[in-house]
């Protein structure tokens, strides 16, 4: 059994921070239903690259998933999805807000048939303020946030890091805590409640380091020039021989110190947090010194002591990791389209209750009348949902 076995959570997000947050849940026992647009669905579905025209994304990111279309612009679908939420325990959703009430499947109006509802709201900036209705992306979440005028060398402009910050850590997993801890309030009363989720709220909050020197110094943070953002020597990315890199990350004086001794400069010790010309001239002379050797060669003198180096992989290189294979990151599930993929493992180890593929990510639709069905909703009432739009036209896998 899963640690979330029992829990129902009716899934209206899209693309990847909502689907994230529900991936989680789905991995750890919960039962996750998607609910899509008849003909459309969820567009990560369709991005490139595909899989046998299916999403690689959505392939990964929506396994142990059930889909159902459901035109929530008509009352029969209002109906059936008001339905669905009496005997939901979450409702996850990401459309700006508003849109949700004005359905007439809002939060206030879903409480008066199920009070013991979690529903959580995932957006970019929140249910109030004043972008609360403005369209948004990653690189805008952590732009308004501060975090990426850090990111960066030096006198240089910002450099868009290549990973979702505030989707994913800002948005999917802030949701994905609410929402943990609103079901822990409700099994202690009974009551459910509204989770409010902003992908900005939550990128703001990385930032407890950064914000908390300036609130004890008063010192604005300048990128490049910090104490983890390669303004000193010992917290910094070296190009090897071979042109590969190391990662150095001896912020401790005694990791630094097992460096010097090894790499046979003990005259660089004293220099560990001195003044930024000197840091400028051991950066220097540390890039001369690494690239007389290969990664692997550097790997293996300076991993014999503690020192916090590591390479840099390329995305590549981390399946033959050791560590990474060790922990399980990465197997392979079959999809009935798509055959066999790859996917993700669980990065949450429990001792009971595991994380488990049991189903492939699905095809848009694939449960609508398995849904409907448990919903005591007739073989003609199914066929007459379809014939009104109100459900796809979808039929389930093999037939």
């Amino acid at each position: 059994m899963g640690a979330l076995n029992g829990v129902k959570v009716l899934d209206l997000s899209r693309l990847l921070p909502g689907p994230y947050c529900s991936l989680i849940m789905a991995d750890y026992g919960a039962e996750v239903i998607k609910i899509e647009e008849p003909g459309q669905g969820d567009y990560i579905r369709w991005r490139k690259p595909a899989i046998e025209e299916i999403g690689a994304r959505h392939l990964t990111v929506n396994r142990n998933k059930k889909s159902i279309e459901l035109n929530l612009k008509t009352e029969e679908g209002k109906e059936i999805f008001k339905k669905m939420a009496e005997s939901a325990d979450v409702i996850l959703e990401s459309f700006r807000p508003g849109v949700m009430d004005r359905l007439g499947i809002g939060y206030d109006e879903i409480s008066k048939i199920n009070e013991g509802i979690v529903y959580c709201s995932l957006t970019g900036y929140g249910q109030t303020g004043p972008y609360r209705r403005l369209p948004g992306h990653d690189i805008n979440y952590i732009g308004y946030s501060g975090i990426l005028g850090l990111i960066g060398e030096k006198d240089g402009k910002p450099v868009v890091p290549g990973v979702q910050i505030a989707d994913l850590g800002g948005g999917a997993l802030m949701a994905l805590s609410g929402i943990m801890m609103a079901l822990f309030h409700k099994e202690k009363t009974g009551k459910g409640q509204y989770v409010d989720v902003s992908m900005l709220d939550g990128a703001v909050t990385w930032l407890y380091a950064a914000l908390s020197d300036y609130f004890a110094s008063g010192s604005i943070p300048e990128r490049g020039k910090t104490r983890l953002d390669g303004h000193f020597a010992f917290y910094n990315v070296y190009e090897t021989k071979d042109q590969k890199y190391l990662s150095v990350g001896a912020s401790e004086k005694k990791f630094w110190k097992e460096i010097c001794e090894l790499v046979g400069k003990p005259e660089w010790i004293e220099l560990h947090e001195g003044p930024e010309d000197i840091q400028e001239q051991l950066k220097k002379d540390m890039s001369e010194l690494f690239k007389q050797r290969n990664q692997q060669e550097w790997l293996d003198l300076l991993q014999t002591k503690d020192t916090c180096v590591g390479p840099v992989y390329n995305i590549d290189e981390i399946f033959s990791d050791s560590q990474i294979i060790e922990r399980e990151l990465f197997t392979e599930m079959n999809h009935p389209v798509a055959g066999m993929i790859k996917q993700i493992g669980f990065p949450i180890k429990f001792s009971h209750t595991p994380g488990k593929i049991h189903s492939h990510a699905p095809i848009l639709g694939e449960h609508t009348e398995e849904i409907l069905s448990a919903l005591n909703y007739s073989r003609a009432n199914i066929d007459d949902f379809r014939s009104k739009g109100v459900i796809g036209t979808h039929t389930p896998v093999g037939n």
